[in-house]
């Protein structure tokens, strides 16, 4: 199986996703999303934004790599009886299924970045917007002090080197190597801008909480710990993260969770 794949299908994503809804859903109507607009939600996992622009009057195709978000996603969509929402299953990396110029706007939040092959995944997505359209891209930032910069930091600390050639997700938030990705798209720099954005976690429980359902349903980190069980070290692992996930609590009540996190929102312009 692809490794991406079978990554995203480990666990179930949707138990992470349901603490993502709020600011999913303020994103979508920061972003311009308006009624009759084509829309393609890149690496959707079950909807969080997908489902948001589709309340707006977009219609919306969701593709993911993850068939059981996929089929999540089909569900959400139709217990809402959002027609115009659909989801299939596809790589970002090759879009093969879908036409040119077919999109006005193409959205992949905390999704595509985590491709492989990032220079085909600019060109696809820039392939698939129409000219006149807009890409839209949330990317976590290496090394970043938030949360999800952090989990992905500690987990890699105890998991086994990545294979030869692999490309970190994160280099997706650095603007240089994003810039020098569209330009392979045959984007010019002017055209793509930056801005620094928060995105925030809540979860009706304490932050142990939430990381038991990172732990349990989340395959970096699910994968993290099974590497850190073998050594030995899946206690420290456990405790870095628990301690990771406290101090970054901002909730007044310690039995609820809210977690910012901050991410490099990328807009490119495809003439």
């Amino acid at each position: 199986m692809n490794p991406n794949k079978a990554l995203w299908e480990k666990g179930d994503f949707t138990r992470i996703a349901q603490a993502m809804r709020n600011s999913g859903e303020a994103l979508v109507k920061s972003i311009g999303v308006a009624k009759g607009l084509k829309v393609l939600d890149l690496g959707c996992g079950d909807g969080t934004t997908a489902l948001p622009q589709a309340r707006l009057g977009a219609d919306v195709l969701g593709v993911d790599i993850a068939a059981n978000l996929v089929a999540a996603g089909n569900k959400r969509a139709k217990d809402e009886d959002l027609s115009n929402c659909k989801f299939q299953e596809g790589d970002a990396s090759d879009l093969r299924d879908l036409a040119n110029d077919s999109f006005d706007l193409v959205v992949s939040i905390f999704g595509a970045m985590f491709a492989p092959r990032p220079f085909d995944v600019a060109k696809e997505m820039v392939r698939v917007a129409k000219p006149g359209g807009r890409i839209v891209m949330g990317n976590w930032i290496p090394n970043d002090p938030t949360l999800v910069a952090q989990i992905l930091k500690t987990s890699a600390a105890y998991s086994p080197p990545p294979p030869e050639g692999f490309i970190s997700p994160m280099i997706w938030g650095v603007e240089s190597n994003v810039v020098e990705r569209f330009a392979g798209a045959g984007i010019p720099a002017a055209d793509v801008s930056f801005l620094r954005d928060t995105y925030t976690f809540e979860y009706p429980g304490p932050p142990s909480k939430l990381l038991e359902a990172f732990r349990t349903y989340y395959g970096p980190t699910m994968n993290a710990f099974e590497a850190a069980e073998k050594n030995g070290k899946a206690a420290d692992l456990h405790r870095e993260l628990d301690d990771l996930f406290n101090r970054q609590n901002k909730s007044p009540d310690k039995e609820q969770t809210s977690i910012p996190a901050t991410f490099l929102r990328v807009t490119v312009k495809v003439a």
